[in-house]
């Protein structure tokens, strides 16, 4: 039986500087292990196209996002020392992009408000 798909998910990706790339995965890996334990995460990993990184997330509320973000803050502090934060995108029902407007601002992200879909 299908779901409604009320996910909210987090779309950074990352140009890592030359010479970084080796750095910028042992972070992701220790982001990947300090994220298990975030009762809210659906789903959490890194992939790589050349210097280029992407970030899969999803949580299941706008509280989740921002749980892990102040989770990770350390190392993602350390992550953009050697990164640049090419894009940021937030999917997510209304309500739930609503109160990330604020936390969010300085990130700058694109808003992607979900209206339609499901999940198993």
């Amino acid at each position: 039986m299908a779901l409604e798909d009320n996910l909210c998910t987090l779309v950074p990706y990352f140009t890592v500087q030359d010479g970084k790339l080796e750095d910028f995965k042992a972070l992701g890996e220790q982001m990947v292990e300090r994220t298990r334990g975030e009762k809210e995460c659906v789903f959490y990993g890194f992939s790589f196209s050349g210097q280029r990184a992407f970030c899969r997330e999803g949580y299941t509320s706008a509280g989740g996002i921002l749980a892990h973000l102040e989770n990770v803050d350390a190392l993602l502090k350390q992550a953009l020392a050697i990164a640049s934060l090419d894009s940021l995108e937030v999917h997510a029902p209304a309500s739930e992009v609503e109160k990330l407007l604020e936390p969010l601002a300085a990130l700058n992200p694109v808003y992607f408000t979900m209206e339609t879909g499901f999940r198993n």
